[in-house]
């Protein structure tokens, strides 16, 4: 089928307002859908795009990459996916379907995944086109006008948990209290951790407490890095920032792991030795897979969590992401669809 023109929000250049733009997607591909777009989250990741930070980007550029929307076309082969149908879609919305890792339930790590926004246009537009299992039913329960973050920030903040099988009984630290560690502290309260959030900001301390924090120490401070040094079993790093590196790792328990979701663009310089003497480790993880992203929302249904979001009508697109850039969000920002 031939679609009418798309409408969307576009980048012409790095770092420019975004535009208006018209495009023709062209033919529906049979394992596609086609979304109306309700609700779209700002992501710090679509900042990025737009301004060509991680690197150079293809313009125009329609960001976003937290969608949710109701299905209006499916195509001839995709399956499991009705019209009407509400949906989310994440930071990937193809990939191979045939590898060892798609056939394996970790389509994330597919070297062939598509990137929403990198090499297509995205979501901040009336309509969207997705693989049909990339688009994943929006369970009841879930609040549909504040679940778009969940589907890239919030993901991201989860995957961690079910990977290195965080338990219950585990001492958790949070570091960053803004768009994935809110989450991430809702998360690890959830799962019955002990939380601590780790902030650079004195006027964040109560809010992490009221996310669900049982006590707070700053991320910059070493001294109070100090004063808690060999007790948790796992601090997850939600920001970009460089930080006191190993001030942080002596943080944790023998045997503890920091492990990173936010992307650090500058090199890590980290002593070997408070690794290597108590059996301590890093990693990494990306954006999870369509599995960890349903159980994710299956979790954040039987729990009550959502993310704590502020509204921008769609064609305020360039306050919107102004507003995040100006660190004030609290703590995602949430697009609303209205092209009408």
């Amino acid at each position: 089928m031939t679609a009418t023109k798309f409408r969307a929000w576009a980048a012409t250049s790095a770092g420019s307002p975004l535009e208006r733009l018209d495009y023709d997607p062209g033919e529906l591909h049979p394992e596609d859908v086609e979304i109306a777009v309700e609700y779209c989250g700002v992501c710090h990741s679509d900042l990025a795009m737009v301004d060509s930070e991680w690197f150079p980007a293809t313009y125009p550029l329609v960001p976003g990459h937290e969608i949710i929307g109701t299905i209006t076309a499916v195509g001839a082969q995709a399956k499991g996916r009705t019209v009407g149908q509400r949906v989310g879609i994440g930071w990937h919305s193809k990939s191979c379907c045939h590898c060892n890792f798609c056939t394996g339930g970790e389509q994330n790590l597919c070297t062939k995944r598509q990137p929403t926004i990198v090499g297509r246009h995205g979501g901040f537009a009336d309509k969207v086109r997705a693989h049909w299992g990339w688009a994943l039913p929006i369970p009841e329960g879930v609040d549909p006008a504040s679940a778009g973050p969940l589907m890239c920030g919030g993901g991201t903040a989860f995957l961690p948990f079910v990977i290195h099988g965080i338990k219950p009984t585990d001492k958790v630290g949070v570091v960053g209290i803004g768009g994935l560690g809110h989450l991430a502290v809702k998360f690890a309260h959830a799962w019955g951790c002990e939380v601590t959030a780790f902030t650079s900001s004195p006027s964040k301390r109560e809010e992490a407490l009221l996310l669900g924090a049982h006590k707070t120490v700053s991320s910059v401070d070493v001294k109070e890095l100090k004063a808690i040094a060999g007790t948790l079993d796992f601090l997850l790093v939600t920001v970009g920032a460089s930080l006191e590196w190993d001030a942080l790792i002596n943080t944790l328990a023998p045997k503890g792991r920091l492990h990173l979701v936010g992307v650090v663009t500058e090199a890590m310089k980290v002593k070997t030795g408070g690794l290597l003497s108590w059996q301590r480790s890093i990693s990494a993880s990306p954006t999870p897979s369509p599995v960890v992203l349903t159980k994710m929302m299956e979790f954040c249904a039987r729990h009550g969590i959502a993310p704590q979001v502020e509204h921008f009508p769609m064609s305020k697109t360039n306050d919107a992401l102004d507003h995040l850039r100006s660190g004030k969000a609290r703590y995602r920002v949430v697009l609303d669809a209205d092209f009408a």
